[in-house]
């Protein structure tokens, strides 16, 4: 796991400024290196923990993992499946409301298999826990958890993440898959966003 405040990203011909439609952001606090280099190290170790394993599950949590999920399946050299959980405990709000629905289900089975749950952000926990009763009731090898980001704020979580790539500080963060009201997930680093 690492804590780094990033330079400025480098994004070739970009405005940042246009990227975030004239929304200010307080500072770029994962640079597209740095996430690219941490998506790198957790495939690699993911391939390592399955090797001769068979049946490799990656569910993703969307919507904020699609980004990180799809880079880091890339990554991960061996022979696996993807699927998909869509939870929201958001809505617009800038925190957790707490009030986790479900929206759509994985049609891939579950039971036998070694599941990694990929989530982009854990903060409040309430979503992930809640996914994590959900499937160990199918009957799984093995679950595990992979995220980007860990908040460590959360009160009393289900299970901790095996592979995290940063320990994220408190601030509202958004880009690569993280939004705010849906916006500014196709930001190529991680930004804490100005109030």
């Amino acid at each position: 796991m690492t804590e780094t405040t990033a330079e400025p990203d480098i994004v070739t011909g970009v405005d940042i400024e246009k990227l975030m439609g004239g929304r200010p952001i307080e500072r770029i606090v994962y640079s597209s290196k740095e996430i690219a280099e941490q998506v790198a190290r957790i495939g690699e170790e993911i391939t390592r923990e399955y090797e001769g394993e068979a049946d490799l599950l990656i569910l993703g949590l969307l919507k904020g993992s699609f980004i990180f999920l799809s880079d880091l399946v890339r990554r991960i050299s061996r022979p696996l499946q993807v699927d998909f959980l869509v939870a929201s405990s958001y809505g617009s709000g800038t925190s957790s409301s707490g009030n986790v629905q479900l929206l759509y289900d994985p049609a891939a089975p579950i039971a036998g298999r070694n599941v990694i749950i990929v989530e982009d952000i854990v903060d409040s926990g309430n979503t992930l826990s809640r996914m994590i009763e959900a499937l160990e009731g199918r009957g799984p090898k093995s679950l595990e958890i992979c995220a980007l980001l860990h908040k460590h704020i959360a009160p009393r979580l289900a299970k901790e993440p095996r592979w995290v790539g940063f320990d994220a500080p408190a601030d509202f963060l958004v880009g690569y898959g993280l939004d705010h009201a849906e916006d500014f997930r196709h930001l190529p680093f991680v930004a804490s966003l100005s109030e």
